[in-house]
């Protein structure tokens, strides 16, 4: 049973050390967080109200709306009918959204892989196509990391992890 004990506490202090060897000194770490693919393909929606705007992207203006990208969660959806006003109306949540294009009443989109075209007067998917994109790399120089993908899961986000 000792011997056990040992082995997986050697077994565990490897697994520690090769993952803080990941990030270079002085450099965060990213760990990726995943979706099922059924909950992604069901996951943008929008979504009446303010958010709060924490990690904003690209901007896209088409009067009398501006959207605004939330790296990774999805696009605020601003009023700026009275320019002295903006009213911060709602949210379309997206997880995986990096960039967005508006051509007509048609927003698209990125849902993590997934390119999504979204109307903006009804307000729900008007379509999916699926893999167009390829995922999401760690933020700075972290193209080597390696990480486990569980079974029909997408990589949606990084999130970064403190040491």
């Amino acid at each position: 049973m000792k011997k056990i004990i040992l082995l997986v506490a050697c077994l565990v202090g490897t697994a520690v050390t090769v993952s803080l060897d990941i990030a270079p000194a002085g450099n965060p770490t990213y760990m990726p967080v995943f979706m099922s693919r059924d909950v992604l393909e069901n996951s943008v929606m929008y979504i009446h109200g303010a958010r709060d705007m924490i990690q904003t992207g690209k901007i896209y203006c088409r009067a009398p709306y501006i959207y605004i990208n939330e790296r990774y969660k999805g696009v605020h959806v601003i009023n700026n009918s009275d320019p002295s006003h903006p009213v911060n109306e709602g949210f379309i949540l997206a997880p995986g959204c990096i960039d967005m294009a508006v051509k007509g009443n048609i927003l698209y989109l990125d849902n993590a892989v997934d390119l999504v075209s979204f109307d903006l007067e009804s307000k729900q998917v008007t379509k999916r196509i699926r893999h167009v994109f390829p995922e999401p790399l760690p933020p700075g120089d972290f193209s080597f990391y390696q990480y486990d993908r569980p079974h029909d899961y997408v990589l949606v986000e990084w999130k970064k992890m403190n040491l």
